[in-house]
């Protein structure tokens, strides 16, 4: 039964990694038509180079996929990244035992309370948060904002998989009124 139990508790911490929560806003007053360029006002900063590169060429590439092209300074639109990570704890406790009597053994009602017990284990974990923050370049106001939150993984590859996932459903609906990306 135990073991069951942590392997449910392991499926669905998987299964919220590799799904992170994402939710974008926008100024429905932007016309995101006019747009055809951006440059980066700010690079995300990320514990790791190669994860930091991974996040900006991920998102180059999508929003190249959409018809913007990348310029050095001075794009239609300005780009500015941030990552923010907090560890967060979760509780599990598992009983074992009733705690109270039960059918006893000679065919009669167990009378009192029977000893129970319960096992508590603190799982730590690490939660990144990518803000992506779109500006128009001219007026400097803000366009549109993306954020994705999951579980970071502890391997490398699940760490790419996770940045792929994410930056995939961030811009799955960009720009605001366009079909949803297949």
């Amino acid at each position: 039964m135990k073991a069951l139990a942590i392997a449910i508790l392991a499926t669905s911490l998987v299964a919220c990694a590799s799904t992170p929560t994402v939710k974008t806003d926008y100024d429905n007053t932007a016309n995101f038509g006019a747009y055809t360029t951006y440059s980066w006002a700010i690079t995300p900063q990320a514990g790791s180079p190669l994860v930091q590169q991974r996040i900006v060429d991920g998102i180059n590439r999508r929003l190249q996929a959409k018809g913007l092209r990348l310029t050095p300074q001075g794009g239609d639109i300005a780009l500015a990244a941030h990552i923010i990570t907090a560890q967060k704890q979760t509780l599990d406790t598992f009983y074992s035992g009733s705690g109270m009597g039960g059918w006893g053994w000679r065919g009669g009602w167990g009378g009192g309370m029977g000893m129970g017990s319960a096992t508590t284990t603190v799982h730590t974990y690490d939660v990144g948060t990518l803000v992506v923050d779109m500006f128009d370049a001219r007026t400097k106001q803000a366009v549109w904002r993306g954020t994705a939150s999951g579980t970071v993984p502890s391997s490398p590859e699940k760490v790419n998989a996770a940045v792929d996932a994410g930056l995939d459903k961030l811009f799955a609906a960009y720009p605001p009124g366009a079909a949803a990306a297949r």
